[in-house]
């Protein structure tokens, strides 16, 4: 081989492996916000709050479609060589946006992290920043070397390759938002043991402060260690102290979680250290919520008290909307209290409902799955019993979407090798050889 061709080929090589890692990435940061559009939204929300554009708040959850859409759509055509121009181009687009957007998140903190990966994977700031810089770069590239991409489709068929991944994309989205997340990434997922998950484990590392302390004398400052702080010299003034975190010790996977009666008392350790079944009716804001399952709510409710187990709502919204809540719904049931970020968090529904046992949680419904009055008593037995079949189910679905969207590419691709394939190398034939065609 000549010098030319080891550099094509190292070229072809570098591009090829540009375009694996952008496809990979786009692919699954736009399914870990496809599986949990919900969250997506919250976050869209932080954005357009921290940068004053309340205004577009209501658009929060078709943008989250879109954009979990518009990322997968890309690294599938990424990664399949599909409208390698226009592709790249917009691939380009999309990070010199974001790049930016992240250095400003790195440097002023408006919000806690990007939410890039949902859920699933969270990073800094920082880290995200730089992980859009790589990102950057390896679009750059790309972006000049797209011809150098292998595709795997003509261009007879982009266009299906294209609008089929949107599609599914948007679809999928839909499905978990009118469902619970197929994939729960969250602390708070069935089989989950709250107590355990809040405490920290003994010998965990702890939190390490630096204490400094300001002295002044004769109308000069210094800066003083904790060891040598000047405290029983009077001919010093002090003025401030300031502590700085030097390495953070353990964080539990759940802080925060407080749920308080309507006098304001925490009730949070007797609902989780309750040894008998108890639901919880999760309301993040009861203004918003949804009342078109309010019949099968008040079956859970009435099958609750005539078994003896707990029944609560819990709502983020001040007691005025909780008492509509009630005269509107006919809700006979206690109503406690919890910010309502954490009760967004636990189940993404508004209501949601959520089975408890001494702090593990045994089954969650989003109110479009409650079940009805004919199932319920089985429903709620096969969950009191460890719920089996569940896993496989799940690993079911999961199977389930990734041949639904898989089958039809690859049927599309042995009609685009059979057809369309063929008759370019009849045609090239055709010309190598003189004759006409």
């Amino acid at each position: 081989m000549s010098r030319a061709d080891y550099r094509e080929t190292g070229l072809k090589a570098l591009a090829e492996a540009c375009r694996l890692l952008l496809g990979a990435v786009f692919v699954f940061s736009g399914t870990v916000k496809a599986v949990d559009p919900m969250g997506g939204a919250i976050k869209i929300g932080e954005y357009l709050s921290s940068f004053g554009m309340e205004w577009a708040r209501p658009f929060e959850v078709p943008l989250a479609f879109n954009l979990s859409a518009l990322e997968f759509m890309l690294g599938v055509c990424l990664l399949l060589g599909v409208y390698r121009r226009y592709t790249t181009f917009l691939t380009l687009l999309l990070m010199l946006f974001m790049t930016p957007l992240t250095l400003y998140l790195a440097l002023f903190n408006p919000v806690s992290d990007c939410g890039c990966f949902g859920d699933a994977v969270t990073l800094t700031n920082w880290q995200t920043f730089g992980k859009n810089v790589v990102l950057l770069a390896a679009a750059v590239y790309l972006f000049i070397h797209n011809q150098r991409m292998f595709p795997c489709y003509t261009f007879h068929v982009y266009w299906f390759v294209a609008l089929w991944a949107y599609l599914y994309a948007v679809g999928f989205a839909y499905r978990n938002y009118n469902h619970l997340p197929i994939v729960d990434f969250r602390p708070y997922k069935i089989g989950a043991n709250l107590p355990a998950l809040m405490s920290i484990p003994e010998g965990a590392p702890e939190d390490e402060y630096n204490y400094s302390f300001i002295y002044e004398k004769e109308g000069k400052r210094q800066e003083f260690s904790l060891d040598d702080a000047p405290t029983e010299d009077s001919t010093w003034t002090f003025v401030e102290s300031r502590t700085e975190l030097i390495r953070q010790g353990y964080v539990p996977p759940i802080s925060g979680f407080a749920i308080y009666d309507n006098e304001g008392a925490d009730v949070t350790g007797r609902l989780l250290s309750d040894p008998k079944p108890l639901f919880l009716l999760i309301l993040p804001r009861v203004e918003e919520a949804d009342d078109d399952r309010i019949d099968e709510i008040n079956n859970v409710y009435d099958y609750s008290l005539e078994n003896d187990l707990g029944f609560y709502g819990v709502s983020g919204s001040s007691a005025e909307e909780v008492a509509k809540w009630g005269d509107g719904t006919g809700a006979e049931y206690p109503i406690l209290f919890a910010d309502d970020v954490l009760l967004k968090t636990i189940v993404r529904s508004n209501p949601g409902l959520v089975l408890l046992r001494e702090g593990t949680i045994l089954m969650k419904w989003h109110y479009n799955d409650i079940p009805g009055e004919e199932g319920l008593k089985e429903a709620i037995d096969n969950c009191l019993l460890g719920n089996p079949g569940r896993q496989a189910r799940e690993d079911g679905r999961l199977i389930t979407n990734l041949f639904s969207f898989a089958v039809p590419l690859s049927l599309v691709l042995v009609y685009d090798i059979l057809k369309n394939r063929s008759r370019r190398k009849r045609e090239k034939e055709g010309k190598d050889s003189g004759k006409p065609e």
